[in-house]
């Protein structure tokens, strides 16, 4: 089976089953599943980083767990959105990391001990955003699919426009794979994505343009996620986070760019007041 013929049928397979999980499943109930899958992620993030002990790689998932458990206890305060914007923070300082891929390269301890603090700045913010959209009244679900579509269109839309048009790189020292034009192929799927979902629900000419320029700021830093564990990853020498997904290697593969996505775009939702 070819890698797309793979990466195809595994997403045939997903996509109805998390569209049904975001659609059907309460919000503790959803808020319950993300945790898991997130949970599962970082068991590959510990190997990634090299957290070669199990006591180890279990206290950094347990750390994430209990922090997740209380962000849900405290749902109802300011926390959820704090945690947001701890994530909306992040995302900058590690596009300065992309600029200077070889810090934290070394297998030391303290870099291990780094990434470690990273890989719950990645995770526990984006599951802070997905639940907040969750609970967000009553389309609150449809926003969270709102943004799932948007990372897969924008994921698809780079392959194809970087495999037909593909030339100049985009950082050939940390993914040597993505190149300028699918960063143009992403954006351009996002922005008419955006535009006619806004036209489909009948916005003004304002609120469209505002929905299309939050989405077009989610999916850039999408892309400085999926660099960024391409980066960790070359730290490594490794080429997937794990095995569990055909065509697309681990959990964290699937979600490094919707780990980015999330909380920008929560953060931005309240901001322009949608």
């Amino acid at each position: 089976m070819s890698e797309l013929t793979a990466r195809v049928a595994t997403a045939c397979v997903l996509a109805p089953i998390g569209i049904a999980g975001v659609l059907l499943l309460d919000s503790p109930g959803f808020a319950l599943v993300v945790a898991a899958i997130f949970a599962f992620g970082l068991t590959e993030w510990a190997r990634l980083i090299g957290l070669t002990t199990l006591a180890a790689r279990a206290t950094l998932v347990l750390v994430n767990i209990a922090l997740m458990a209380f962000l849900w206890e405290e749902r109802h305060t300011p926390w959820l959105l704090w945690a947001q914007i701890v994530g909306m923070a992040w995302w900058p300082l590690a596009a300065l990391w992309l600029r200077h891929y070889h810090f934290a390269e070394a297998g030391k301890r303290r870099n291990a001990g780094l990434k470690a603090v990273a890989g719950t700045l990645i995770v526990v913010p984006a599951w802070a955003a997905a639940v907040m959209l969750h609970l967000g009244g009553e389309h609150g679900e449809w926003w969270v699919l709102y943004v799932l579509l948007l990372v897969w269109i924008a994921d698809v839309a780079a392959y194809f426009a970087g495999r037909r048009y593909g030339r100049t790189k985009l950082a050939p020292q940390i993914s040597p794979g993505k190149t300028r034009a699918g960063l143009w192929g992403a954006l351009t799927g996002t922005s008419l994505f955006a535009g006619a979902v806004a036209l489909a629900l009948g916005w003004e000419a304002r609120d469209v343009a505002v929905l299309v320029g939050l989405s077009l700021v989610a999916v850039l830093f999408s892309v400085v996620g999926d660099l960024f564990e391409s980066l960790i990853k070359r730290h490594s020498n490794a080429k997937d986070s794990g095995h569990v997904l055909p065509g697309h290697g681990g959990v964290f593969d699937r979600f490094d760019s919707l780990f980015a996505a999330l909380p920008i775009f929560g953060v931005g939702k309240i901001l322009v007041g949608f």
